[in-house]
């Protein structure tokens, strides 16, 4: 358990980011961790590496809705006070906070307080002797650290821990997440580290992250970007959804549009994202500008819109074709369609939907 989410067996895979704000920086680090909780985080992490960030670290796990993670790395008294100050976390590498009292301390501290461990194995801060030993950093090397840190845990009979194997190199990280997965029994992180930009970093975390989720091989994972976290959740959820692991939101198929367009597809799905946003219940939204693939994929889903001609576009109400809508109606129209099927589903209405039953300002 990290706070109240569960973490490994048959939980759901947690989507995490982490503040980027200085800590030291309460009302600033706060507001960061609200906007993530509003798209969805299950869990944030938050970097803890002075006395000052601890300082007033309660206050920032008891203003937040979610699991808090303090991250730490050579200070381990620093560790010592976020678990005091509400960590339900300490993200650790056991070998770098000093000698074996030390790490007694940390767990000594993480069990009064209720704290996992994340032991985070980095291809960019290996151990030097590792380093030595294997000349460069490599899936063995990172394997090894891991088993080392694990090690110190347990001898010390902490058994409440998760750990990653992080690279900025994809056939690294992936290479050394399979050694793991086939050497140890206990949740792991996953994550590409320092995977660059919004779009390059998105594509490397899916090859990355996607082969591994899809192999069974995950319990939580963070898309490393070069963004503002909420974008790392919002891309994590949209990979998890895209594997059918998790289906927070409204998924969303859309054309890449063409000529045959009946209306301009690229700026209706973006507003449409934007605007359903707020929207958590799991459904499905179809948006294709011709009557090509258009009606067979609203067909598949929820809700679904297929561009036609003369500005009349066609809507389908759980894959059958129930009206027509027009260009200037047409935004505000399936906004409104997909909060009224949310707010039914929530409900648990199984009839307040009835796709038969066209909304009388819509229907001709």
């Amino acid at each position: 358990m990290v706070g109240n989410v569960p973490v490994g067996g048959d939980a759901p895979i947690s989507v995490q980011t982490m503040t980027n704000t200085p800590t030291e920086d309460v009302g600033a680090t706060i507001d960061q961790i609200r906007r993530c909780e509003e798209v969805g985080a299950d869990i944030i992490r938050v970097s803890c590496p002075t006395e000052e960030a601890t300082a007033n670290f309660d206050k920032i796990t008891s203003a937040a809705n979610v699991p808090i993670v303090a991250d730490i790395h050579f200070h381990y008294k620093r560790a010592l006070e976020a678990a005091d100050k509400g960590a339900a976390c300490l993200r650790i590498n056991p070998g770098n906070i000093g000698n074996s009292a030390r790490v007694a301390e940390v767990v000594r501290a993480a069990k009064a307080n209720g704290c996992a461990i994340r032991i985070g194995v980095n291809a960019g801060s290996l151990e030097r002797h590792l380093l030595e030993k294997y000349g460069e950093p490599c899936p063995e090397a990172l394997l090894e650290s891991a088993l080392d840190h694990i090690k110190l845990l347990q001898d010390h009979d902490f058994h409440e821990y998760k750990v990653a194997v992080k690279a900025s190199d994809v056939f690294l990280a992936v290479a050394a997440y399979h050694a793991l997965a086939e050497t140890v029994d206990c949740p792991l992180h996953l994550g590409i580290t320092e995977a660059g930009g919004l779009i390059g970093g998105t594509v490397k975390s899916s090859i990355g992250m996607g082969g591994l989720l899809w192999a069974g091989i995950g319990d939580t994972i963070r898309v490393s970007l070069s963004a503002e976290p909420e974008q790392e959740v919002k891309v994590g959820f949209e990979m998890l959804k895209a594997l059918g692991l998790r289906t927070r939101g409204v998924r969303v198929v859309s054309c890449p549009s063409c000529s045959r367009q009946g209306f301009d597809v690229i700026r209706t799905v973006e507003a449409l994202e934007q605007r359903l946003e707020h929207i958590k219940t799991p459904m499905s939204l179809s948006v294709l500008g011709c009557v090509v693939n258009g009606p067979g994929e609203a067909r598949e889903t929820d809700i679904g819109l297929t561009g036609g001609g003369g500005g009349k576009h066609m809507v389908y109400l759980s894959g059958v074709k129930n009206h027509h809508i027009e260009s200037e109606a047409m935004l505000d129209h399936i906004v409104r369609l997909v909060e009224d099927k949310a707010a039914a589903i929530e409900a648990g209405e199984a009839t307040a939907f009835d796709p038969h039953a066209a909304p009388a300002e819509a229907a001709e």
